[in-house]
């Protein structure tokens, strides 16, 4: 299983929020640098970026913080956030990113989220599926849509997509655990795409849980690792040398 580590940026800044609020950020690293170094130090070989400003605004807004974070070797690095139309895939790709991650517009149109597999390839686009209660949530979390999450990850499974991101939003930077329960269900729901798991790490223990999860449901490939690697809740490379 796949680990990623998270970096969120805004005004480019690596930051936190709580369950995606705006007003509740929490500033890590003036240098977005630094943390991507430090994981990669650890052992990681891919990262989560998440360029905050983009999500809510809907254009990127720090590809200058990401152009530095690519510096540092040996990372792949999946981005989202403000990723709405071809030529903002196309700028982020033609940086060096390895994915995109398109959330807000495949909830929208997932049938433009086709094309654009058809344009870059399956292995470039990720959506992102972020989901309140089981609903898609959109525009970085500030409005919740009446699709089930479900349901649009099977509709972008027959447009070709192969990998999604599931974020359970109420887990997502609480430090309560990861709802295995939903993931479990999305992984079944998908059995083309390769499913990253994202919200609730905790503790070491909850990406133990998620990787005996994915010995059942082998397209369980991946999991987001964000607030408990700041807070030093969990060891990074003491989680990849036992994988």
């Amino acid at each position: 299983m796949t680990i990623y580590p998270a970096i969120d940026l805004r005004n480019g800044r690596c930051v936190r929020l709580f369950q995606g609020k705006a007003d509740q950020e929490t500033i890590y690293f003036n240098d977005p640098i630094e943390p991507a170094a430090t994981w990669k130090e650890a052992g990681a070989d891919h990262l989560h970026v998440v360029d905050l400003d983009g999500a809510f605004d809907g254009s990127s807004a720090n590809l200058e913080a990401v152009h530095s974070i690519l510096k540092v070797e040996g990372l792949k690095v999946q981005l989202g956030g403000g990723m709405r139309d071809e030529k903002a895939i196309e700028k982020a790709l033609d940086l060096g990113v390895s994915r995109i991650i398109i959330g807000t517009r495949a909830c929208n149109e997932p049938e433009w989220v086709g094309s654009m597999v058809e344009k870059f390839g399956a292995e470039k686009i990720v959506v992102g599926i972020d989901a309140k209660n089981g609903l898609v949530a959109t525009k970085g979390w500030v409005e919740t849509s009446q699709i089930t999450a479900i349901n649009l990850a099977q509709k972008l499974q027959g447009l070709g997509v192969r990998w999604i991101i599931h974020t359970d939003v109420a887990t997502d930077g609480a430090m309560k655990g990861p709802n295995l329960d939903t993931q479990k269900k999305m992984a079944q729901a998908v059995p083309n795409c390769q499913v990253i798991a994202s919200g609730g790490v905790t503790i070491e223990d909850d990406v133990i849980n998620l990787r005996e999860l994915s010995k059942e449901f082998t397209n369980l490939e991946g999991v987001i690792i964000g607030k408990a690697l700041y807070e030093n809740s969990v060891s990074l490379s003491k989680l990849l040398k036992s994988d």
